[in-house]
């Protein structure tokens, strides 16, 4: 294969991902972990694959190439474990937001809670006085004048 073809392939690949990318914008999160999962799934496996050809034509490159290619390997072990740190502290994040919002909801319940037991007992002693005023009607009007 040569040089062209194989930068054609590359071409190819960035407009594939930028497909993917474009799609997975839309999907929700469910499938965006999906889509992720899949990337990640096939960086790895095509990094399997390069570093199972370098060692394959180790004797045919120069140490300048498989040093590049060890740091890149590098590198990209340590972003990962940064976008993993950051997706850990992300999701304890987004737990304590959600866990503040729920106690928040359960505060506002248990407030509206107590104000319609408050109006509950207004409107009992209200309707209280209410009959203990008919019943002193009804006696002072059965009372002979």
């Amino acid at each position: 294969m040569s040089v062209s073809d194989k930068f054609g392939e590359l071409k190819e690949r960035i407009e594939k991902a930028d497909r993917e990318i474009q799609a997975a914008a839309a999907e929700n999160q469910a499938e965006l972990k999906g889509a992720v999962d899949k990337a990640r799934k096939s960086a790895d496996d095509r990094a399997a694959e390069l570093r199972a050809k370098s060692k394959d034509t180790a004797d045919k490159t120069n140490r300048l190439w498989l040093d590049t290619q060890n740091d890149w390997n590098e590198h990209v072990k340590r972003i990962r474990a940064r976008m993993d740190a950051k997706k850990a502290e992300l999701n304890v994040a987004m737990a304590a937001e959600d866990a503040y919002d729920d106690e928040t909801d359960a505060i506002d319940a248990i407030d509206f809670a107590s104000s319609a037991v408050a109006e509950a007992e207004y409107a009992v002693l209200n309707a209280l006085r209410s009959e203990k005023r008919v019943e002193a009607l009804k006696e002072s009007t059965a009372q002979p004048s």
